[in-house]
């Protein structure tokens, strides 16, 4: 449920504003006769904010920190034509241009590309292709952007202010191999078949001391789950920068949280290559989609059987090519928030194939708590209703509980990036990943962006296939055997989106279920998101790779089928 870092840095300061005097109620979004290709498919983002600090397009966010945005979707737009933003295009956090306070504006607009995909089951849809930047519609290449400029706006008045997209993001340059650190492309043949085109999963790997010397020895393999990924994460092989210019992290109100990320991924290096540190291979997964910057690593109607392709084409294939021991007593799986359901929901659709997940904060894997909402019994994914008042239920609050936005807020954030799913965020993924697919190819969704209105023929579908509580409460009998002693879940008890509740669900089968599970439920006192087990939490998520080594590594000795290899990794 993170966000992720910008991956080409934008400037801060002293953006290149283009002054203009002009008035209006609409605004005209043209594609220059200049253009190199076309035509274009995709989703003119327009945005408004008073702030001129940082571009337009890094000021979108839910909540009382938004700029004001809209969105309107094109077909087979030409170069030198145009898409226009009026009354009747729907915005957030206003509605309607109507109701935008008159005012000297910053503005910007993004046309987010989209492509054609004829797939397998004979449907044709335009999504946005994963292009290098994890579905980030800011920075995806090829997507058309505008400079930054001020105009003054009047709602009262009619005219037309016109925006040119006169800069196209560049393409991201893919990470290099080095000592430590390789990356292995590998087109699927099950997501190609599903997508009508060659499709890819990328992963990162991390190699031990001496993978190169050592060429007969076999490791183990650590699955560090989670969003998209440019290469491993939190590895430092020099000390940190001495003129590093210090960060302040709002989220755990630390004033040079930057240099702590590099002190921490540096020693995770002189441990990585200490003589006494065990030999293992971890790698980060790029499964970024059409949908979202990952597939939660499960089979789905709308996404493709990525859960099939990572685990039965993908991973088998990377341990040939890195020389893992490639048997699931020798697999594990971790991670957190998105990484985290998928650790356990990879674990239980697949039970056999890896050996333990431990899944931190994990995204709702009970959902009586989708966040707050009981998508059985509810009617609405946005209110609780009350015969004479409905209150609209929170998406995030910090550690005291205080309210930042409400899920009508994030929902409709995503409704103006895209229709039809097509946002990148994280509620459209869920309901991408857990529906089935519509008539027309694309999600037929579980609740009305708009309205929130729950279909509950939708809300069984995810329970049969998605709620991993329900699965595994349902399934107990033939699960039990394989899945003792593999279930680790660590959440704090103020989690910002509320992931806590529909854990405390879940421990409340387990703490029963018969024959015992035989794993772990822990929280974190006042700790936010995403608590793993280690506190404070801003030092405990730098330490995925190495904190629940011991568990790990009694699992593998308790476990391993007679005569398994145990030694060879251990020079």
């Amino acid at each position: 449920m993170t966000m992720h870092k910008t991956l080409v840095k934008l400037a801060t300061t002293g953006l290149a504003l283009l002054a203009t005097s002009a008035t209006a109620e609409t605004f005209r979004v043209t594609i220059p006769s200049t253009a190199a290709k076309g035509p274009f498919d995709g989703r003119v983002i327009l945005i408004l904010t008073p702030n001129g600090a940082t571009e337009p397009r890094e000021q979108v966010v839910p909540g009382v920190k938004a700029a004001q945005i809209f969105g309107v979707t094109v077909d087979g737009l030409k170069a030198g034509q145009s898409a226009e933003i009026d009354t009747s295009t729907f915005g957030y956090p206003k509605e309607d241009l109507k109701q935008v306070p008159a005012g000297r504006y910053f503005v910007q607009a993004v046309l987010h590309r989209y492509d054609t995909y004829h797939l397998g089951n004979g449907k044709t849809v335009k999504l946005p292709a994963a292009r290098g930047a994890g579905q980030n519609w800011r920075m995806e290449p090829g997507n058309l952007v505008s400079t930054p400029q001020q105009v003054s706006f009047d709602p009262a008045k009619s005219g037309e202010i016109n925006i040119t997209l006169d800069k196209v993001n560049p393409p991201i340059v893919a990470e290099k191999d080095t000592k430590y650190i390789r990356h292995f492309k590998f087109r699927s043949e099950k997501l190609s078949r599903f997508w009508g085109r060659d499709t890819y999963i990328t992963g990162h790997v991390l190699v031990p001391k001496g993978f190169d010397e050592h060429p007969n020895a076999r490791y183990p393999l650590m699955v560090n789950q989670g969003h998209f990924p440019m290469t491993v994460g939190g590895f430092r092989t020099t000390p940190p920068d001495k003129n590093l210019k210090c960060e302040y992290s709002e989220r755990f109100n630390l004033p040079c949280y930057n240099r702590m990320e590099q002190e921490e991924a540096y020693k995770f290096y002189q441990k990585w290559i200490s003589d006494d540190f065990p030999r293992y291979l971890v790698v980060e997964i790029d499964h970024s989609n059409p949908y979202y910057d990952d597939s939660y690593a499960v089979n789905s109607e709308n996404l493709g059987p990525y859960g099939d392709a990572i685990t039965y084409e993908f991973i088998p294939a990377l341990e040939k090519k890195f020389h893992g021991l490639g048997q699931g007593w020798a697999r594990f799986l971790y991670g957190g928030s998105t990484g985290g359901w998928e650790a356990l929901g990879v674990q239980v659709k697949y039970p056999d194939q890896y050996n333990g997940a431990f899944a931190a904060c994990p995204d709702p894997i009970d959902f009586r708590k989708m966040m707050l909402t009981n998508i059985y019994t509810d009617k609405n994914m946005y209110y609780n209703i009350g015969t004479f008042n409905n209150v609209q239920r929170p998406a995030h609050r910090n550690y005291l509980g205080e309210v930042q936005y409400t899920i009508q807020d994030e929902n409709h954030l995503e409704l103006v990036l895209g229709d039809k799913n097509r946002s990148g965020g994280q509620w459209d993924v869920w309901d991408a990943v857990f529906s089935p697919m519509g008539d027309d190819g694309y999600v037929n969704p579980l609740w009305n962006k708009r309205t929130g209105e729950i279909n509950p023929t939708v809300a069984k579908y995810w329970q049969d296939n998605y709620d991993l509580r329900h699965i595994m409460e349902r399934d107990w009998q033939t699960l039990a055997p394989k899945l003792k002693g593999k279930i680790h879940i660590f959440v704090g008890d103020m989690d910002n989106y509320y992931l806590n509740d529909a854990v405390y669900l879940t421990e409340d089968f387990l703490k029963n279920a018969k024959p015992a599970y035989e794993g772990v439920v822990e929280y974190g006192d006042r700790a936010e998101h995403c608590w793993n087990g280690e506190s404070p939490n801003a030092l405990g998520r730098l330490h995925y790779n190495t904190m629940y080594l011991p568990t790990i590594l009694k699992q593998m000795e308790d476990t391993a089928p007679k005569g398994a290899d145990l030694t060879s990794w251990k020079y």
